[in-house]
């Protein structure tokens, strides 16, 4: 339970003091040997701990995904693989499997997206990475527009789609290549932008390098850059700019 529900349930006397208190008690994570879960992630900062599943060990991550769908009652993995999925879905039937992004997850059903982020890529090959992150998005309570394939080789493509991006709180740029979407989307909106290099390319890419130093060099303003191919981070810190202008548009 999250402490707003537990100060609630007291409240409406659902809860004792002493049930409460014992909550509190907690240490702020959970020692498993192996791992340590970050219990009090979501108290510190305002979204869950997340489970990077590539190179655990099955029964690591079988027990770790039912640690955290236990306490959260949702629960979300990146980089999975289809035969982790399998393995969790026997203990797990809830579990929901995305092959194209890798994302393993259970969610909430009726939950509320408030705001909008646009996802854009340059290519179709850019997408497994843009799904990370619209997913990610979405999962921290965050409303996504997905604009792809609209690259620099064919601007109008991009052009055609700006009053959508313009509304956005937030907008994702995932390019590989030489990575130039980036630059341009800053000089045309008013928001954010976060960079994503990939590592989609030729030779010269050298895995996604060339296309982070173009947007780490960008000369337009407002671009921030995450890791080659980590469309989590940049999920992630769009739902905190997101979550920043709801709250203030609310106010």
């Amino acid at each position: 339970m999250e402490t707003r529900e537990i100060l609630k349930k007291v409240q409406a006397g659902e809860l004792s003091l002493d049930e409460a208190e014992l909550y509190f008690r907690r240490q702020p994570f959970e020692e498993m040997g192996y791992a340590k879960l970050d219990t009090h992630r979501k108290i510190r900062s305002g979204f869950p701990e997340v489970i990077f599943c590539s190179g655990k060990a099955d029964s690591h991550l079988l027990r770790i995904f039912g640690r955290l769908y236990e306490q959260d009652g949702e629960v979300f993995g990146t980089r999975a693989s289809k035969e982790q999925y399998e393995m969790i879905r026997k203990e797990y039937p809830a579990a929901v499997y995305d092959p194209i992004s890798g994302i393993l997850k259970i969610e909430r059903e009726g939950k509320v997206r408030t705001g909008k982020v646009a996802v854009c890529t340059a290519g179709t090959a850019d997408i497994p990475v843009a799904e990370e992150a619209a997913q990610t998005a979405e999962y921290f309570g965050t409303a996504v527009e997905r604009i792809f394939d609209v690259g620099v080789s064919g601007i109008h493509r991009l052009l055609a789609y700006m009053n959508t991006i313009q509304q956005a709180n937030c907008v994702i740029a995932v390019a590989g290549m030489e990575g130039a979407l980036a630059s341009v989307l800053g000089g045309l909106v008013d928001k954010p932008v976060i960079a994503v290099p990939t590592s989609v390319g030729y030779g010269a890419s050298m895995h996604g390098l060339s296309a982070l130093l173009t947007m780490i060099n960008s000369c337009a303003n407002g671009i921030a850059v995450v890791n080659i191919d980590n469309g989590y981070g940049a999920g992630y810190l769009a739902a905190q700019i997101n979550r920043l202008a709801v709250s203030q548009k609310s106010e």
